[in-house]
C-alpha cells in the first residue's frame, strides 16, 4: 500500500471554547478550552489515523507553540517529521455562542516565510516522500510563500513517481488551474472557488461536473473534486463524473470537515478503492466531522455508518 505524507507549512494550535453569549464590550467568561493540533495536513493525518490508517505528518514548527504542537501530536500518536519554520507557530481560536449555537473562528496568519525557508521545506519533502507515495498538501500557505508553491511541489514529487493531492484556495488555486501538471493527481476546491474560477454560477450538480471535466481535459489534475456544501461533492475523471451526498446532519462545528474529507479520501485511494468509493468515504467523513464539537474530528464508527448511507450517482 502506498505511503501517505501530509505537508503542513502553516500549522496551528487550536483553542476551542464557548461563552453564554458573544457580544462586544463585557468580558466573556468562557469554558475551559479544548486544545488540539491543527492545520490542513495535520488534520488530514489525524483523520487517517482515526480511520485505522497510517501517514506521516511533515510539520513546519517554531518557538514554544511549535513545541506544544509536537507534544499534542505525540499524545495522539500521529507520526511526525518536524522541520524548522520561521518565527513562532501560530494559534487559532474558535468561540461558540451558547445562546445561538453560532461559532466564531479567529485564525492568525502565521509567521513570514523567506525563500530559504521554502527551499528547506522542499528539500525535506524530497527526502521524506518515498517512491509512489501520496503527498497531501492541504491548508493555507504561510505569508511569504509564493502562489506557485503547489506547482513547484508537483514538479518535485514527479521525480519520485509520487502523486500529489492538493486542497488549497486563493492565488495558489488560481495558479494551479492555469496549465497541466505532471504529478497533480487530485485537486479539491469548494463550490464558491469553482464558480469564481469558472466565471459563472454552477447551480446544478451537472454544471459543477461540466466545470470539473474541463479541468481534467486540460490535464490540470487527473481527479478534480468540487465540494457543494450540504449538497455533497462532485468528482470528475477522464472516465466520467459522480456525485454523492450524506443524509442531513446537524452542524455543530465546521472545523476540520474539509480535512476529514481529504484524509478519508486519500486513505481509500491508498487502499486501491475506486474513485467513486473514495468519494463516498470523503463525504461520509466530512459529514461526521461537522456533528462533533470544537476541533474534534469524528469517530470511525460514525464514518463507517455514514458511508453506508452515502449513495453514489453517475452524472
Amino acid at each position: 500500500m502506498p505511503a501517505i505524507l501530509t505537508v503542513t507549512l502553516n500549522p496551528t494550535v487550536d483553542f476551542a471554547t464557548s461563552a453564554p453569549q458573544v457580544e462586544p464590550g463585557p468580558k466573556l467568561r468562557c469554558t475551559e478550552p479544548e486544545i488540539d493540533p491543527g492545520g490542513g495536513g495535520i488534520n488530514v493525518s489525524r483523520a487517517i489515523q482515526l480511520l485505522g490508517g497510517q501517514s506521516t505528518a511533515m510539520v513546519a514548527i517554531g518557538g514554544t507553540t511549535g513545541a506544544q504542537l509536537l507534544e499534542l501530536l505525540a499524545v495522539e500518536g500521529v507520526a511526525t517529521v518536524a522541520i524548522q519554520g520561521p518565527g513562532e507557530t501560530r494559534q487559532s481560536v474558535s468561540v461558540t455562542d451558547e445562546s445561538t449555537g453560532a461559532q466564531y473562528r479567529f485564525v492568525m496568519p502565521g509567521p513570514q516565510w523567506k525563500k530559504k525557508d521554502v527551499a528547506r521545506a522542499l528539500a525535506a519533502i524530497d527526502r521524506a516522500a518515498g517512491d509512489g507515495a501520496y503527498v497531501v498538501l492541504s491548508g493555507s500557505q504561510p505569508p511569504g510563500v509564493a502562489k506557485d508553491f503547489p506547482a513547484i511541489l508537483s514538479n518535485h514529487v514527479a521525480g519520485k513517481h509520487a502523486r500529489l493531492i492538493v486542497d488549497t484556495s486563493g492565488p495558489a488555486l488560481f495558479h494551479l488551474v492555469e496549465k497541466p501538471h505532471q504529478a497533480l493527481f487530485v485537486l479539491r476546491m469548494d463550490g464558491e472557488e469553482a464558480e469564481e474560477l469558472a466565471g459563472r454560477a454552477l447551480p446544478s450538480r451537472r454544471d459543477t461536473a461540466d466545470f470539473a471535466e474541463t479541468l481534467v481535459k486540460k490535464r490540470v489534475a487527473e481527479i478534480v473534486i468540487v465540494a457543494r456544501g450540504a449538497d455533497g461533492s462532485v468528482l470528475s475523471t477522464a472516465d466520467g463524473s459522480w456525485h454523492t451526498v450524506s443524509p442531513p446532519v446537524k452542524v455543530v462545528s465546521a472545523v476540520g470537515a474539509g480535512d476529514s474529507f481529504v484524509g478519508a479520501f486519500t486513505l481509500a485511494l491508498s487502499r486501491g478503492q475506486a474513485p467513486g468509493d473514495c468519494l463516498r468515504w470523503g463525504v461520509a467523513a466530512a459529514a461526521a466531522a461537522v456533528t462533533t464539537e470544537a476541533t474534534r474530528l469524528f469517530t470511525r464508527k460514525d464514518v463507517e455508518a455514514m458511508y453506508q448511507r452515502c449513495v453514489l450517482t453517475t452524472l
